[in-house]
This record gives C-alpha cells, sequence and structure tokens, in this order.
C-alpha cells in the first residue's frame, strides 16, 4: 500500500502528515489502537517511523490527529444533509445514504471512531467528546423536526427517540461493514424498507398509547 512519490523529498509537511494521517486512519480502524504499530503506519505511508514521530510525537499524537480527521469527515457530511431541504424520515434516510457512500471508499473511519482499545483520556477524550456532543446536536435537531412533523411536542419522546435513532444507525452501519457485498444504494433501500415496515405496522389494541 506504498503511496506514489510518498518517499521522495520537497513534499509539503501538510501534504505529507495528511499522507501519514490516512494511512494511520485505515490500520487504526482495521486492527484498533492496541495493535496498531507505527512502523506499520510508516510503512503503508511510505515515509519512516522517526518522520511520524517527528511529526506527531508518540503513538497516541498519531490516533489523535486520526480521530480528529476521521470525526470531521462524518460530522461534515451529516451536516452537508442537515442544510438542505429535507426534514423528518427523508432526512433520515439522507443521512444514512451519505453516510453509505462517504464509508465506501474507507469503511474504517467508522470503527476508528469507536474504537474500544483508545485512549480514553487525555486529549482524545477531549476530542471524542466534541464530536459526540457535535453529532448528538444533529441528530436532536432531526428528531425534533421530525416530532413536528407528527405533532408531538413530547421532550421526553424526542429524547427517547434521539437515543434510538443513534443506536440504529450505528448497528446499520456495522452490520453494511459486515456485510460488504453490500452496496451504498442497496443498503439505503434496505433502510426504506426497514423504515416503512416498522412505521407502518399494526400496534397492538391492549398496548397504552
Amino acid at each position: 500500500m506504498t503511496r506514489a512519490n510518498a518517499g521522495t523529498k520537497g513534499v509539503p509537511r501538510a501534504d505529507r502528515e495528511l499522507q501519514i494521517v490516512r494511512a494511520a486512519c485505515e490500520v487504526f480502524g482495521t486492527v484498533g489502537f492496541g495493535r496498531a504499530s507505527v512502523a506499520a503506519i510508516a510503512a503503508d505511508a511510505g515515509i519512516s517511523k522517526p518522520l511520524v514521530y517527528q511529526y506527531f510525537g508518540s503513538k497516541e499524537g498519531l490516533f489523535l490527529a486520526s480521530f480528529n480527521y476521521g470525526a470531521e469527515t462524518l460530522a461534515a457530511e451529516m451536516e452537508r444533509v442537515a442544510a438542505d431541504d429535507s426534514v423528518g424520515l427523508e432526512r433520515g434516510l439522507r443521512t444514512l445514504d451519505g453516510l453509505f457512500r462517504m464509508l465506501e471508499p474507507q469503511p474504517w473511519l467508522w470503527r476508528l471512531l469507536f474504537d474500544p482499545t483508545a485512549p480514553d483520556d487525555g486529549e482524545v477524550a477531549t476530542a471524542r467528546t466534541v464530536y459526540t456532543d457535535r453529532i448528538t446536536r444533529l441528530a436532536i435537531e432531526g428528531v425534533g423536526e421530525l416530532m413536528q412533523l407528527v405533532g408531538d411536542d413530547d421532550p421526553l419522546d424526542a429524547s427517547a427517540l434521539t437515543a434510538v435513532w443513534m443506536s440504529a444507525v450505528d448497528a446499520l452501519i456495522a452490520w453494511w461493514l459486515d456485510h460488504p457485498g453490500v452496496t451504498p444504494a442497496e443498503m439505503t433501500g434496505r433502510c426504506h424498507r426497514l423504515i416503512t415496515a416498522l412505521s407502518g405496522a399494526a400496534v397492538p389494541a391492549d398496548l397504552p398509547s
């Protein structure tokens, strides 16, 4: 996986850092922080291990840069959909579709963000909190629009549905990543069918309203 021109001199620092971060995202997102090797990342980026330490200081520093890159990529895609004219279930499906298409060439980004072996303190923990809050705000906004459409103004209903939605997104993407033969378009269609099935299912008469 040696990158073209990665080992040549004269590459601007910003370009070389991005080259290293992209290689690190794939390694961290594939094997996890705990098993990842700076030497392997350097080899994938086509540069020397000392240069990685020169730019990022430590394995944790490289993971932080990789996490920020992956989280920003995902959050920006969600914000792109949030800025269009879609609302309710359409916005939800467009968000999922955008994530599937964005993750198709780089599926490791999703697992990078939820790596259980990653540092749970310091700057990594702070960055995780910042991006979690950013993504949660988008979910709250989208669910709030949906609740307005159906005439439900109960804040606890909105809170519960936000939790359900965020868990569902994670579960759907995790399922999709475990089925690499499924295309983004096919997965979006499947999500549409699942949402239709859930929203159109009959509710037993003896349940409380």
